[in-house]
């Protein structure tokens, strides 16, 4: 599969960049760009893939994507979140040698030089460091001069130093990717974002990327290391997370509207990609919501 090759940067007028994205959407195609990426997602939720990677995002949520490592972020179309002023990412994009090409091999620097490497498969930043980042973020995004370079720095550190981090794409994950793929497999994506809920046929999908049904699925499992019935139920799955946070349907409805035709697969498909049954999950959601909301009124 081949994600499409993104220049972050354009013209060159600091050492790195730092944008506000006002829209939903806005590169909601699988790409990738040499530049290390740094995004905190302000509003909005939806479907986040980071190399082999399918999860859910939401408001909060920051991810360090390294470089030249595929992502795609499909926002969930909210009105009320358009009704909302302010961005709903900020993105900052920089090179590893953004301070010359020696100071990640300085002594000093080996956890830092750990970390990049590590995020050659996408970090997921947790826990309370998010907000420290978060903040370090906005500094960056409104200061100039030598301060914007150290803030940047410190969100580098925070991150190296922290422990509440996990990575995304597996250990296996490798780009095996030729130009020619891009549209292709923009196409299987757009396809299955919009159809997760129907039966898709074999003969279906793989006419969408224009191969026979056996050369489509040797091409998916070479590109992805997973089958596309894996794939698609992950964004299934990722689907029904989203209602059981919302709690507005019973889990019987929401198997159905994940696009599963019976209980048992929707059941044996969530506890592989969540190591939880949906009740399970959906009051561990309950519980944390619960003992934020606590925690937010002793403060």
């Amino acid at each position: 599969m081949k994600p499409q090759l993104l220049k972050a940067n354009g013209e060159v007028i600091h050492s790195f960049r730092a944008r506000h994205d006002n829209q939903s959407n806005i590169n909601n195609r699988w790409h990738y760009h040499p530049e290390i990426e740094l995004i905190h997602f302000h509003k909005g939720s939806g479907t986040q893939f980071v190399g082999d990677n399918i999860k859910r995002f939401n408001p909060g949520d920051i991810v360090l994507v390294g470089s030249n490592l595929p992502h795609y972020w499909k926002y969930d179309i909210n009105e009320e979140d358009d009704a909302i002023i302010g961005p709903y990412s900020t993105a900052v994009h920089f090179f590893e040698n953004f301070l010359g090409e020696t100071f990640m091999n300085l002594p000093e620097n080996k956890n830092i030089k750990n970390m990049i490497e590590d995020a050659r498969w996408g970090l997921q930043i947790t826990g309370n460091t998010k907000k420290q980042i978060a903040a370090f973020m906005e500094d960056i995004f409104n200061i100039e001069g030598p301060k914007r370079i150290l803030k940047l720095l410190e969100a580098i550190i925070a991150i190296s130093d922290c422990n509440e981090k996990q990575t995304l794409a597996s250990l296996g994950f490798k780009q095996n990717f030729e130009e020619a793929d891009k549209d292709r497999i923009n196409s299987i994506f757009e396809y299955s974002m919009s159809n997760f809920k129907n039966r898709i046929l074999l003969e279906e999908i793989a006419e969408i990327a224009n191969l026979s049904p056996n050369s489509f699925c040797r091409y998916f499992k070479l590109k992805t290391q997973k089958t596309y019935s894996q794939f698609l139920n992950e964004i299934r799955i990722g689907h029904a997370c989203k209602l059981l946070i919302e709690n507005n349907i019973n889990v019987k409805q929401i198997c159905y509207e994940s696009g599963f035709n019976n209980f048992s697969s929707f059941h044996a498909a969530f506890k592989i990609v969540t190591n939880n049954t949906p009740l399970q999950y959906q009051n561990k959601f309950l519980v944390n919501k619960g003992n934020s909301q606590i925690k937010a009124l002793s403060i």
